[in-house]
Parts: structure tokens; sequence; C-alpha cells
């Protein structure tokens, strides 16, 4: 048994009531999903980086 069987799973959050919203409103709202895109691929970006420089270290 995994340590990860044991802990209680967070359930994803409903998806957002889309017609409820206007042009702009979905415009804005798709800008900020675009950001958090942005943002979590320079966070994938940052732990390749280390990821990497920890491999190369223990290559050696």
């Amino acid at each position: 048994m995994d340590e990860e069987d044991l802990t209680p799973g967070k359930k994803p959050a409903p998806p957002k009531d889309l017609t409820l919203l206007g042009i702009a409103e979905l415009e804005e709202y798709i800008a900020g999903l675009k950001g958090e895109i942005a943002r979590a691929e320079a966070e994938i970006a940052e732990k390749r980086k280390h990821r990497g420089g920890a491999e190369a270290l223990f290559r050696r």
C-alpha cells in the first residue's frame, strides 16, 4: 500500500458555467487562464533547469 492511498484526494472544482458570461467577461476569463498557463509553463521550465543541473552533477 502506498502513502498516496491513505491521503484523501483533492476533488477538482466543477467547471465554470460559461453560459452566464458575456463576451467581454469570457475574454477576461481566457486572459486569466492564459496567464496561469504561462505561470505554470515557467515553473516547469525552472524545475527542468534544476533537474538538469542535478542530473549533470550526479553523472560525474
